[in-house]
């Protein structure tokens, strides 16, 4: 129940008058293509922090600093919005997080529009960023604007405000960033926006993640490559071995066949098939993998997927048995396990299955560890009322498939802090594809949900 005290209506006004500012920050935001990979230019990674930066100034933040961390190779990270409003006595600190990198567009030809020219139509904001994360930058900001515009002195909270900047790029200086600057970070409470909805008009709290490890598997057959007429039928090619390994990741189901992993049919809620493959735009004639409900495929079993292949390019392949060959794969786990523990099982996996005589290497590369919330905390209460007030609509727990690095890392260095997940994606959204967008009533709602949640955790 709604204490008397929040005052639900003059927040509800006050972001609604406040919407088309939002709307015009967004489209600032994702005309800026700050992506925090190697391959592309860091000054434009650079202005899109200092445009947070002056973005959170205009919004009233106090304190605010433009951070990074040095990684393992001593190499500085991508920079981070830090601003911080000091508690009142008494007064719990609640951070907000989001990030402000950005996946890269791929084949601009794609889209309806330029991937960083932010366009609305049809009731949506498109463009890169427009729902991965910025959103969630921009709920933060009206959030923190309305607050303080409507409670005035009765606004007690600490407030942090953290806008990571290497999210997209899997977080590579996280660890070395919280340790450094843990004593500007800790919180009572921590609201990651970065997540979604159930559906339109059909609010969301995120309760659990898979976590996810990466590699390669290269194979070598070969000493060099052979005429493939002179040597073929003897002798098989790397890429053929390689892909005879790689079909055995995968039962007669699709499911993964990788002994060792976690795997459960525990999701509390499923999903119509129909609706499955709408949102997916999976074709009525694709198989869908595994088996169980399709919530537990995509929350609580592992899932593995091959992301790349190093081998000949067809447009200059040469009647050649190719004497090596690399896959990259991408390995979620599902809450309850852990990236050593996946690993391990892969090697053995390749170990029993590999080629007689192929000479097979698996290198790890990223790790995550999963996440499951825990649901008696006081402060998921207090999210879900306010999702159903913002919404006029129930909320419901959800996992989900992907994995944001941060959660796990927030939970281990502020172990006492309760996390709530929360966000304005929606089944549509296309985040990390072509036409990614953002629907503008469901990031007003979810802008007043974060708003009630802030000042119901402001009578604590």
């Amino acid at each position: 129940m709604a204490s008397q005290s929040v005052p639900v209506q003059k927040l509800r006004e006050k972001v609604d008058a406040d919407f088309a500012r939002t709307i015009d920050e967004l489209k600032a935001l994702v005309a800026v293509p700050g992506i925090a990979w190697a391959e592309f230019d860091p000054a434009d990674l650079a202005r899109s922090a200092g445009l947070v930066a002056a973005l959170a100034e205009s919004s009233a933040y106090p304190n605010i600093e433009i951070l990074s961390a040095k990684g393992p190779d001593g190499a500085s990270g991508a920079p981070a919005v830090v601003a911080r409003r000091l508690p009142k006595p008494g007064w719990p600190t609640v951070m907000l997080y989001a990030h402000h990198d950005v996946q890269p567009p791929g084949d601009a030809a794609l889209w309806t529009s330029g991937p960083f020219t932010p366009e609305e139509r049809d009731g949506r904001l498109w463009g890169r960023g427009a729902a991965d994360d910025k959103s969630g930058i921009v709920t933060h900001l009206a959030a923190f604007r309305c607050l303080t515009d409507v409670l005035g002195d009765r606004f007690g909270l600490g407030v942090t405000l953290f806008i990571e900047g290497e999210e997209e790029s899997g977080s590579a200086t996280l660890g070395a960033f919280l340790a450094e600057h843990a004593a500007l970070l800790k919180s009572d409470i921590i609201v990651v926006a970065d997540s979604g909805v159930w559906k339109i008009g059909v609010p969301a709290l995120t309760t659990s993640l898979r976590g996810l490890v990466d590699g390669t598997i290269e194979l070598r057959s070969l000493n060099h490559g052979l005429h493939s007429g002179t040597y073929g039928g003897p002798v098989l090619d790397a890429v053929t071995l390689l892909a005879k390994l790689l079909a055995t990741f995968h039962d007669a189901t699709g499911a993964v066949a990788i002994e060792g992993l976690i795997s459960a049919d525990t999701a509390e809620r499923d999903i119509d098939e129909g609706t499955f493959r709408a949102d997916a735009s999976v074709p009525p004639g694709v198989r869908l993998a595994g088996t169980g409900t399709i919530t537990s495929r995509l929350w609580t079993k592992p899932a593995l997927a091959i992301i790349g292949l190093d081998a000949p390019a067809v447009a200059t392949a040469s009647n050649t048995l190719v004497p090596t060959a690399t896959a990259k794969f991408s390995l979620r786990i599902a809450p309850g396990d852990s990236p050593e523990n996946a690993m391990d099982a892969i090697r053995r996996h390749v170990r029993m299955h590999a080629p007689a005589g192929a000479e097979v290497t698996v290198t790890s590369g990223r790790a995550s560890m999963p996440y499951a919330a825990d649901l008696s905390s006081p402060a998921v209460g207090d999210a879900l009322w306010s999702m159903e007030e913002a919404w006029g609509s129930a909320p419901v727990r959800v996992g989900v498939g992907g994995s944001i690095p941060l959660v796990s890392a927030l939970a281990g260095h502020f172990p006492q802090a309760q996390i709530l997940i929360t966000g304005a994606e929606d089944p549509d959204s296309r985040a990390h594809g072509e036409d990614e967008s953002v629907h503008l009533d469901e990031l007003r709602r979810s802008i007043l949900a974060e708003v009630l949640l802030l000042s119901k955790l402001n009578e604590r």
